[in-house]
């Protein structure tokens, strides 16, 4: 066998285009962010720029309906959900001295007879300190601008990624299967086979998840909202959200839904009966999207583990910040799919 295209000439070429690839990725970091944004949203929506497409509306008219749709979503949830959650957390702060109050004449007690411990909570210096705080700080749509304006560099790294990101959008979306081929063509021949192989195994995999992730928040988000809302919690919205947005992160979603659903429930409610049909919700929303849910849209097929998929979300974020977050899944589906192809190759040397 030639020793230019042997086995060993292939993994130091992988190798080696890997390495250039993850020190352009650090050294470019600073600048990426608006690039990699718009292309995983690109990533996103080009299911559906191509399906417009196959039905006989120009490539350049779909890409625009689909942006044009793809803002007014996030323009929509931003303008709705925005005030109702700063008028839920400002009734939430307003509720905070009674839950003081129930520590001290009711938790601190019962801890100091069980424990035999003795708590010095100061409750009144508490109050005042929240209270001048959280006037001090005011509603989060009053100072966002103020805050923006403070910060010169700041604002001016925001608004051209603002601007940035949608152009950058545009041309992707529009020319992403010409760009797709485009790569395919600079792929030498006696790689395609292999490289073209891996790059459709870890697109199905890469989409299967994220599609079936983002089904996943729709529905459990709107599953809490609902749930809580009807055992009467006040902060049923916020609370809901987050814990529907958080569930991509496994238990992470429930911890935290738990714990603001139980202090929120403690602060309202009278009777532990009450409280208890908040856990109920919050335990069955969890049953339901592990055994159920997850399972029928995302798929044991995929493989991807959720520890595997929390420590590159941790690693790859702490390497490269925003841009790691990014980077995370496809790396991580990437990495995926050469690894089943070097047990196979494997389980193949060894059968030979």
């Amino acid at each position: 066998m030639n020793s230019k295209y042997s086995p060993d000439s292939h993994l130091v070429w992988y190798l080696t285009l890997i390495s250039i690839a993850g020190g352009l990725i650090y050294l470019l970091s600073p600048i990426l962010t608006p690039f990699l944004l718009a292309a995983v949203i690109a990533y996103i929506c080009n299911p559906l720029v191509t399906w417009l497409e196959v039905r006989k509306i120009p490539r350049t008219l779909s890409t625009i309906f689909v942006m044009f749709l793809t803002m007014g979503v996030f323009i929509t949830m931003v303008l709705i959900l925005l005030p109702l959650f700063e008028k839920e957390v400002e009734r939430m702060m307003e509720r905070v001295p009674f839950f003081l109050d129930l520590v001290k004449n009711q938790f601190a007690p019962w801890i100091e007879d069980h424990f035999n411990v003795e708590l010095q909570i100061d409750i009144a210096s508490l109050k005042q300190m929240l209270t001048e705080n959280w006037k001090s700080a005011g509603g989060v749509a009053a100072q966002l601008l103020p805050s923006l304006k403070s910060g010169g560099m700041i604002v001016l790294t925001f608004l051209m990624n603002l601007i940035l990101v949608p152009v950058v959008l545009f041309y992707l979306l529009r020319d992403w299967n010409n760009l797709v081929k485009q790569v395919g063509g600079l792929v030498p021949p006696v790689w395609q086979r292999q490289i073209f192989t891996l790059a459709k195994e870890t697109d199905d995999v890469l989409a299967e998840f994220m599609r079936g992730e983002t089904a996943v928040i729709i529905l459990m988000s709107i599953y809490y909202v609902t749930g809580l809302w009807l055992v009467n919690l006040e902060f049923a919205l916020p609370i809901g959200l987050i814990t529907g947005i958080l569930v991509f992160v496994p238990y992470l979603g429930t911890i935290t839904g738990l714990a603001l659903a139980t202090f929120a429930a403690i602060t309202q409610f009278q009777d532990w009966s009450s409280v208890i049909t908040v856990w109920v919700v919050v335990g069955s929303g969890q049953l339901l999207e592990g055994m159920l849910i997850t399972p029928r849209l995302v798929g044991e097929r995929i493989g991807l583990h959720p520890v595997a998929v929390i420590f590159s979300l941790l690693a790859f974020g702490q390497l490269f910040g925003f841009i790691g977050i990014l980077l995370a899944l496809p790396i991580s589906a990437v990495l995926l799919v050469l690894l089943r192809h070097l047990h196979a190759q494997y389980m193949e040397t060894m059968k030979g």
